[in-house]
């Protein structure tokens, strides 16, 4: 169960607009933010993209889709 908080009028109504093109839930949207900017605070050296790019890649490999790179292989 969720627990409600209070956001402004202008966060809310980006979300739900943002919610309708990312095929997610009002709340849904709000949480990604807050996760994706949890993640941005917490590692201010990477960018959107990298953040992305390494939680597709961690979803890959628990799905079996990817192959872990070792370091000092191939060089």
């Amino acid at each position: 169960m969720g627990t409600a908080i209070k956001i402004s009028k202008e966060i809310a109504e980006e979300a739900r607009l943002t919610a309708k093109v990312t095929r997610r839930s009002m709340a849904g949207q709000v949480e990604y933010w807050a996760f994706i900017g949890k993640i941005a605070e917490d590692n201010p050296d990477l960018s959107f993209s990298v953040i992305k790019d390494i939680l597709l890649g961690r979803e890959q490999l628990k799905e079996g889709l990817g192959t872990p790179y070792i370091f000092g292989e191939g060089d």
